[in-house]
């Protein structure tokens, strides 16, 4: 079983940076696949950014476009999402997921979640 907990949510006018962590217990951290999803009001929660055991793959959600990176630390037991030029529509609650397997999109196939933390964009 893996607990997640995030922080750094908050809000931000548009242009601004953030960056969210996810503190992970246990001592498996370095073998799962780590990742962020984000759901608005009235909507699916999407699939932001995710990251393999090493580091070696990482995936992005369409919106990204550059402007977010995902990055781990294992020693820390840490994922991280550095948010630069926010949006108003990137407003949503944040999540941190974690699975014991290969880094995916498909919000169904990550086994373990976070409460998440909430991120306001203003204009």
């Amino acid at each position: 079983q893996v607990k997640l907990v995030e922080s750094g949510g908050g809000l931000v006018q548009a242009g601004g940076s953030l960056r969210l962590s996810c503190a992970a217990s246990g001592r498996t951290f370095s073998s799962y696949a780590m990742g962020w999803f984000r759901q608005a009001p009235g909507k699916e929660r999407e699939f932001v950014a995710g990251i393999n055991y090493s580091g070696g793959t990482i995936l992005y959600g369409d919106f990204v476009k550059g402007r977010f990176a995902i990055s781990r630390d294992n020693a820390k037991n840490t994922v991280f999402l550095e948010m630069n030029s926010l949006k108003p529509e990137d407003t949503a609650v944040y999540y941190c997921a974690a699975d014991y397997g290969i880094v995916t999109t498909n919000r169904a196939l990550w086994a373990h979640w976070g409460q998440g933390t909430q991120v306001t964009v203003s204009s």
